[in-house]
């Protein structure tokens, strides 16, 4: 059945109504008159504590929004995911990536197969294989102990586990270096292979079709530097020694010298922003060990526990989601910024982009109608402190509303002194600040009170005013742990599904992402040598003669 158009739905035209109102609402004032706002804006589930008190909203906002989840079918939506209905309508396909940290013997038949049992016999290969060589049994061909693992993928295969790999640095094996190789420019690849030895390095192709061309051909110029290391008379039998696959393709992986019992498998089920919860997620289950993956999974199945069962008015993703509609809406605030005022998440912001954008970079709904409103805002961000001193005075002082995500963890994991004080210091200020600001008044007592004179104060208060009222959230957790990390990520995955219902979007596919390969496999061929009799328009030509000349 086709949803009617967003705008058209009585709860959008009340919030409509509704906004014109509290779009002029200073959030000083709404913090003055309710002593009590940060206790009843602000929950907490699974590890995680989120404050959206600094939002202009109050409790018709909220209570207005949940009418249009409720109107725009979120609840029914999300129970049809954890059945594995196929929501996925492009593809035709179940979004399932929440199965794949249930627990061993949970209920998940799908098309009459109890996958719960298939990722379960996954995870115990990944389990017997990763034990093996974070111990040193698994050898390479010369009978060293692996010292270096080299992920290659690219999206999905790569964003997820490298932020994860550097996230939990702290709980790292101190033998294996965890190395990530993505990019199609040799200089990705060149950088990884100039710190490695051939001897004890191990390669992991992170391909579901064992086809993705950018992994691929960085795959095969990986396996020809070993090969050009290895001892000619057994190469292929060495080469087994140092290359695994996450991959589906048997054929294409034994091809290519891996052996299959080596194979790692997940479903087409399974989107690649969603993946690192599966065998994608090998490269975390080395460098942190099976337990402390395990724990990963626990923390994210305890928050999809919350997002199914929790009421929406404490459902931490619903909130996230629901807020963050509102600011896109009825704001029009175009991008978001992510603050992780912790330096293990500095790759947090990018992983989000690609769950966020690629989740809900939409234009047409699930039955192909132009979407009437906005959709997803674009996702950026930097490690606080170092984005205070980069781009923080666009989001004070410039003329866009930047919403913002603080995020935080009360205990640090190291010991050095005052550090984590100051951070979180910073991280608090900074939220006070955006919503606050510094109102002309305030500004030219503060110059008066150094001893300015009269026309020097007027000529310097313009410029050290600070509107304030910008949004933003701040999420705690008390240390950042393989269980609070996977929880986070979680929170994050259903806020982005939440966001997709309301639009009615297709969260889980990416068309997107196809047509500029389609033209790069053309271009490529033209760029190696063949004819190119002006088949595109003239700069485009034009940049392929220059390249060309260049050679």
């Amino acid at each position: 059945m086709r949803q009617p158009s967003l705008t058209s739905t009585a709860s959008f035209q009340a919030l409509a109504q509704h906004a014109d109102i509290a779009t002029t609402w200073q959030m000083r004032d709404l913090f003055a008159a309710d002593p009590q706002r940060f206790e009843r804006f602000s929950d907490e589930a699974a590890g995680l504590f989120l404050d959206y008190s600094k939002n202009r909203l109050d409790g018709r906002t909220l209570e207005l929004l949940m009418q249009l989840a409720r109107e725009r079918g979120v609840e029914p939506r999300r129970d049809a995911m954890f059945l594995g209905a196929r929501i996925n309508n492009t593809e035709g396909r179940a979004v399932l990536h929440t199965a794949l940290r249930a627990p061993r013997g949970a209920s998940h038949v799908v098309d009459g197969v109890d996958i719960n049992a298939d990722i379960h016999a996954v995870l115990d290969r990944v389990k017997t294989f990763t034990d093996a060589v974070r111990s040193g049994e698994w050898l390479g061909h010369t009978g060293k102990p692996i010292t270096d693992v080299v992920n290659i993928g690219i999206g999905g295969s790569d964003l997820g586990p490298k932020m994860v790999v550097l996230a939990l640095r702290h709980y790292a094996h101190p033998r294996l270096r965890m190395h990530f190789v993505s990019n199609v420019d040799g200089h990705d690849m060149d950088a990884a292979l100039s710190q490695v030895d051939p001897e004890t390095t191990l390669f992991i192709v992170a391909s579901k079709t064992f086809t993705t061309t950018e992994t691929m051909m960085n795959a095969q110029t990986a396996r020809r530097w070993f090969l050009a290391h290895a001892p000619a008379e057994s190469a292929e039998h060495a080469l087994a020694k140092h290359f695994v696959a996450a991959s589906t393709n048997t054929e294409a992986i034994k091809t290519f010298g891996i052996d299959p019992a080596n194979m790692f498998p997940f479903w087409d089920w399974v989107g690649g922003r969603y993946s690192v919860w599966s065998a994608i997620g090998l490269p975390v289950a080395l460098a942190v060990g099976f337990g402390y993956f395990k724990d990963f999974l626990a923390g994210a199945h305890e928050l999809d526990e919350h997002f199914r069962t929790a009421p929406l008015e404490q459902n931490l993703p619903a909130l996230l989601g629901l807020i963050g509609f509102w600011n896109r809406q009825f704001l029009a605030c175009s991008s978001v910024s992510i603050a992780p005022y912790h330096q293990d998440l500095n790759r947090f912001p990018a992983y989000l982009q690609q769950l966020d954008m690629e989740s809900n970079g939409k234009r047409v709904t699930r039955d192909g109608q132009p979407v009437d409103t906005p959709t997803c805002p674009a996702i950026w961000g930097e490690c606080g402190t170092n984005g205070q001193h980069a781009y923080f005075q666009l989001l004070h002082q410039g003329t866009d509303i930047t919403p913002m995500d603080f995020i935080a963890a009360l205990r640090p994991a190291h010991e050095m002194d005052h550090h984590h004080t100051a951070l979180l210091a910073n991280c608090f200020a900074q939220s006070e600040a955006f919503m606050k600001g510094k109102t002309a008044d305030e500004v030219r007592a503060d110059l008066a009170a150094q001893g300015l004179a009269p026309e020097e104060v007027e000529r310097l208060t313009p410029h050290k005013t600070f509107p304030g009222n910008r949004p933003s959230n701040t999420i705690l957790m008390e240390r950042l742990t393989p269980t609070t990390l996977g929880a986070l990520i979680a929170l994050y995955e259903h806020k982005t599904f939440v966001q997709g219902v309301l639009w009615d979007v297709n969260s889980f596919d990416q068309w997107g992402v196809e047509l500029g390969k389609v033209l790069a496999k053309k271009i490529e061929a033209e760029l190696a040598g063949e004819p190119a009799p002006n088949l595109h328009d003239s700069s485009t030509n034009g940049l392929i003669a220059r390249a060309k000349a260049a050679v």
